[in-house]
């Protein structure tokens, strides 16, 4: 496996790793990013088992060790699974996450105590500005939640927009049709009344780049994914309901 290294906007790095054997024959990517500034942050740690080959893709970057933020969607071993890790490459960085994750996982399962983000808080990384939001259970996991940069307005969705195959890094076509291909194969979401107002709620922050963790980053009119997103999972809801 070779992990790809991509700008996907202004100082955000996409990592992606393309395992084939999942969701054979279409295969999926495990993506990670790095959010440049002088407190550099990562969105999603990976799977422990690949932490020296990540950890080789970030030197490629910067120095690992000065990593200074870590995050992720929610408490999963693809989004957490070399977190001890990378703290222990990075002595001065600190998990980031929301009330819910560091109360009911992170307290315990992290080897230095994380720093714990309200709804809506900003982290100044100097250089980048990341805004923490709570997304319960969307699009599953009681504590998840996604990062926004504020200057580059990159949404750093998570397992939102999850697709499968070796897909560009960087994308203007749909992505929509692709995430409910992979909804039908995986059944990863949990649908719930508040999931289409949260994924709304997304919209609202207008961004212009979707970074996803499965598959091609989105570029275009995010927005209108968001809403188109939300409005497909409101239609399985009600056929659920009948």
């Amino acid at each position: 496996m070779e992990t790809k290294i991509d700008e996907i906007a202004a100082g955000i790095y996409r990592l992606s790793t393309f395992v084939p054997q999942v969701a054979a024959p279409a295969g999926l990517t495990y993506n990670q990013f790095l959010v440049l500034g002088e407190e550099p942050l990562l969105f999603h740690c990976g799977h422990r088992r690949m932490f020296p080959q990540l950890a080789e893709a970030v030197a490629r970057v910067l120095p690992p060790e000065s990593l200074r933020w870590i995050s992720f969607g929610h408490i999963e071993a693809d989004e957490c699974g070399a977190m001890n890790d990378w703290l222990a490459i990075a002595p001065h960085a600190t998990v980031a996450h929301g009330g819910t994750a560091s109360r009911v996982s992170l307290n315990d399962m992290a080897d230095r105590p994380p720093q714990t983000l309200a709804d809506g808080e900003v982290l100044d990384i100097c250089g980048k500005r990341v805004r923490y939001l709570d997304t319960p259970h969307v699009p599953h996991g009681w504590e998840a939640g996604v990062l926004f940069e504020e200057t580059t307005g990159t949404l750093l969705c998570g397992d939102l927009f999850t697709h499968t195959g070796n897909s560009p890094a960087l994308t203007r076509s749909d992505i929509v049709g692709p995430a409910m291909a992979a909804e039908d194969m995986f059944g990863f979401s949990s649908l719930t009344p508040a999931t289409g107002p949260t994924i709304r709620r997304l919209a609202e922050l207008a961004p212009a780049t979707l970074a996803v963790m499965h598959g091609s980053s989105f570029t275009g009119d995010c927005g209108q994914a968001l809403r188109d997103m939300a409005g497909r999972y409101d239609q399985r809801i009600r056929a659920a309901l009948g």
